[in-house]
């Protein structure tokens, strides 16, 4: 029997220049950009309340992950480094103490850092593009295939 081939095709873009174009369009005009704040926000008001569950810790890891991506690839915030540091840290504080005793909750000190570090994801949607996103996006799929960005829970 014959081995299957590996070979994948790559999807074909029809409007390339329309594509291209797109890149360039800032994010705060796209229409994702409104819905994407909105389930950050919920998924961050859902821990607070205390009924957050695993998917909501996922959403903000993912959050804070191309929080971190932009600072780093598109120097869009960069001077909060710090900030978005210490909001991944109080996600890993929260994250394992959620998996000990079965219930996700922050903490004082980790809600005031998660707060400013959504701030400051917000500002960045606001100001960057949907090229800079879809890099973000990127450098951030690339860091967890290669096992360089930290495991949460």
């Amino acid at each position: 029997m014959r081995k299957r081939s590996r070979y994948r095709p790559k999807g074909v873009i029809i409007d390339t220049i329309g594509h291209v174009l797109g890149g360039f369009a800032p994010m705060r005009e796209h229409g994702k950009a409104t819905t994407l704040k909105i389930k950050n926000h919920q998924a961050l008001t859902s821990m607070v309340a205390g009924t957050g569950n695993r998917d909501d810790i996922d959403v903000l890891i993912a959050a804070m992950n191309v929080a971190e991506a932009l600072a780093i690839i598109a120097s869009l915030g960069d001077e909060y480094r710090a900030e978005i540091t210490a909001a991944q840290d109080a996600l890993l504080a929260m994250s394992r103490r959620g998996l000990e005793r079965n219930r996700f909750l922050f903490t004082g000190l980790e809600l005031t850092a998660m707060n400013l570090g959504m701030e400051v994801h917000d500002a960045q949607l606001d100001a960057c593009t949907v090229g800079q996103l879809e890099q973000a996006l990127d450098f951030v799929a690339r860091e967890l295939r290669a096992r360089r960005a930290r495991a949460i829970a």
